[in-house]
């Protein structure tokens, strides 16, 4: 068994705390520069070029990317072979987020309960997924998850009759009504199958696929590629102020489901696509 240290994990999430909320990923930026290029909207050229130089000015003088420093959702991957030591798990990722915060001046917007909402005043506690994994190292990818993007997401219920056709309109119609407010262009992560729980799970696990990139099964990939043009002429654009540029990417995970079920998830992400990952 490898030995980990939950001192190690305190201070990885720590540093990818900080580094989330200040440094836009390189396939987002990338993502966003292709976009400007392609984009015949003046308007919507000027916006996507604000949001570069946003991005730019944040790395450089370590200033948060938006002002909703969001919600901290850590993915762990543990290697059967891992043993943790020394301490808590989830207290380490707690103080690891908590100093992160603190240290960083970055906006607490955790609230103690869903009805009561007081402020924890250290934006934990952090949400962690974890999954058991084979082999003998620790990935932890941290996300800052804005609520103007989150609170855009949904789930629905269809029957497996509804089909491709059904899955397509339920996520076209959806993006259509929440774009314009979710701080557009956006990352769009689609769960498919599993239980109602699992498939937001899954979408939650697109979103950090780097932007852009294809699922692995042609059926599957030829599905992103079709939303993401279907959004693309929606002509909600950059801000929602019109163009071509609604989304980046539409990315999509699966997993076996029941015969009578087709679970579909959206999680929608904003320009500002937050997150920040290491193997320990």
């Amino acid at each position: 068994m490898r030995k980990i240290d939950v001192a190690q994990i305190e201070a990885a999430v720590y540093e990818l705390s900080l580094e989330a909320n200040f440094v836009l990923p390189e396939d987002v930026v990338e993502a966003l520069k292709e976009a400007e290029k392609k984009e015949s909207s003046e308007r919507a050229r000027e916006v996507l070029a604000t949001l570069l130089d946003n991005a730019q000015l944040a790395k450089v003088e370590n200033l948060p990317i938006c002002q909703d420093t969001g919600i901290v959702v850590v993915l762990l991957e543990i290697g059967q072979a891992v043993e943790i030591v020394g301490g808590d798990l989830s207290k380490a990722i707690n103080q690891g987020v908590r100093r992160g915060y603190k240290e960083g001046y970055l906006r607490f917007s955790m609230v103690n309960d869903p009805l009561i909402r007081e402020n924890t005043n250290d934006n934990t506690p952090a949400i962690i997924h974890t999954e058991i994994v084979s082999g003998e190292t620790l990935r932890i990818v941290v996300i800052a998850k804005g609520s103007g993007s989150e609170n855009m997401s949904s789930l629905k219920m269809l029957k497996p009759s509804d089909g491709i056709k059904g899955i397509k309109d339920y996520i076209i119609s959806h993006i259509r009504d929440i774009a314009p407010f979710s701080c557009p262009p956006l990352v769009i992560g689609i769960g498919l199958g599993g239980t109602f729980e699992s498939c937001a799970y899954l979408a939650k696990k697109a979103l950090i696929r780097r932007v852009g990139s294809s699922h692995p099964r042609e059926d599957i990939a030829q599905i992103e590629k079709d939303l993401l043009n279907e959004i693309n002429r929606l002509g909600i654009g950059p801000c929602g102020l019109g163009g071509e540029a609604t989304a980046l990417a539409v990315q999509v995970e699966t997993f076996p489901t029941h015969i009578a079920s087709l679970p579909v998830a959206i999680n929608v992400n904003c320009h500002a696509h937050r997150h920040k990952e290491r193997v320990i």
